[in-house]
């Protein structure tokens, strides 16, 4: 990846919902202007979550996401509207594909399956675009049309993505409902300006191979050059001679939460200290819930039970901070009976009660709606939640120190 490229995660995701054979995928291919899905007449088609990456003018970097149909049969079906549901949680803004019946006053008695993904999507404060596709095919449209404002108080937008008629419209409607934030997140957020010498201090090993720097590092680094700050960058063995070798002290050192002890005890005294985590629990989550539920640390037993979240998926490494230092600095401090459970990628469990306290990684590889979407949960569940950078902070005694 390239320092100039928009990682997928910073994207506005936008996800097409309907029916088997409702033409989700022709119309992705003509948003997109590219055959990103695949398209045909036999229900079913898309098995799987499809995404594509793409510029649009006006809006910037999206990400389009064509889901399974909902009203998917059988065993597999069961399994694919499963990942229709979670495609939900990752989702900024929802274009749903509505079917003759789906809104007909006639069918009130029989529950359609797009009622309930509205009342998902609504219950998530999800802005929705209802779309009728297929215009070229249908008839009484104005008649269906008026059915859905009637019952909704909102008029849907009259697409044929055959023809590609209704595009422009599509875009005009996302533009509107674009999330008052988006756009807005900051990494760095108020720490720095303008000259400000940032020092990154980067340990490079196992986890960030020979000849790569990892995603928080990489984004970081490209927020610093657009806010024109003068960035300056080390390893830790070699911290005390960079600092030795500047005019003057950093106005903040980034560094990564395992090595916060040994930075903090050789940082100037006017430099300020955080992590690329701790960054990017602010901006990807919730800082200040994160902050406040670390002190779920304090009444942790041996009986106790955590839950470490992954973004990854990645093969285990040696020293892996999220399996090994971790739970090592947790078990050190609670006692080595201390139950630690760990789950990546999007394997995060429904119910949450069974545990004390909920630590997740920095999220680089998730889009803010679904990290907000898992902290709600917590939430909801009366479960705290923090982040790594923020775990190991308290854990080391200096999350009063630590700049967010």
């Amino acid at each position: 990846m390239s320092l100039t490229d928009t990682p997928n995660a910073n994207r506005l995701h936008i996800a097409l919902f309907g029916r088997r054979n409702s033409g989700k995928s022709s119309l992705i291919n003509a948003l997109t202007g590219q055959d990103t899905a695949i398209v045909s007449n036999t229900p079913g088609t898309t098995t799987d979550l499809v995404s594509k990456a793409m510029e649009v003018h006006g809006i910037g970097a999206c990400l389009f996401m064509d889901t399974p149909g909902f009203d998917d049969e059988g065993e597999l079906g069961e399994m694919r509207i499963a990942r229709t549901l979670k495609a939900i949680e990752k989702t900024d803004i929802a274009l749903l594909l509505c079917e003759d019946d789906s809104f007909s006053c006639e069918n009130k008695k029989t529950e359609q399956p797009e009622h309930e993904i509205l009342k998902q999507l609504k219950e998530k404060n999800i802005p929705v675009i209802l779309i009728l596709n297929k215009i070229d095919i249908r008839k009484n449209i104005d008649t269906l049309a008026a059915r859905i404002e009637l019952q909704y108080n909102q008029r849907p937008l009259l697409v044929s993505a055959k023809e590609r008629t209704g595009i422009e419209e599509i875009r005009q409607a996302i533009l509107e409902k674009l999330p008052s934030d988006f756009g807005q997140q900051s990494i760095t957020g108020a720490l720095v300006a303008e000259n400000d010498l940032v020092l990154l201090v980067m340990p490079q090993d196992i986890q960030a191979p020979k000849g790569r720097l990892i995603l928080p590092q990489v984004q970081t680094i490209r927020e610093l050059l657009d806010k024109k700050c003068l960035v300056m960058t080390c390893t830790t063995d070699k911290l005390s001679e960079t600092l030795q070798a500047l005019a003057r002290p950093p106005k903040l050192i980034i560094t990564d939460s395992q090595v916060f002890r040994t930075v903090y005890e050789q940082k100037p005294e006017a430099s300020k200290l955080t992590s690329f985590s701790v960054l990017f629990a602010g901006y990807k989550g919730d800082i200040h819930y994160y902050v406040e539920s670390a002190a779920a640390i304090e009444s942790l037993t041996e009986s106790s039970r955590v839950l470490i979240a992954e973004a990854c998926t990645h093969a285990p490494l040696s020293e892996d901070i999220g399996r090994v230092k971790l739970p090592r600095l947790l078990r050190k401090r609670i006692g080595e009976k201390l139950q630690i459970d760990i789950v990546s990628g999007t394997d995060f469990p429904q119910d949450l009660t069974p545990y004390s306290l909920v630590i997740h990684c920095g999220a680089c590889m998730f889009n803010r709606k679904y990290v907000l979407s898992r902290i709600d949960r917590a939430r909801e569940q009366h479960i705290p939640m923090t982040n790594y950078g923020v775990a190991i902070a308290y854990l080391n005694g200096i999350l009063n120190q630590i700049e967010y």
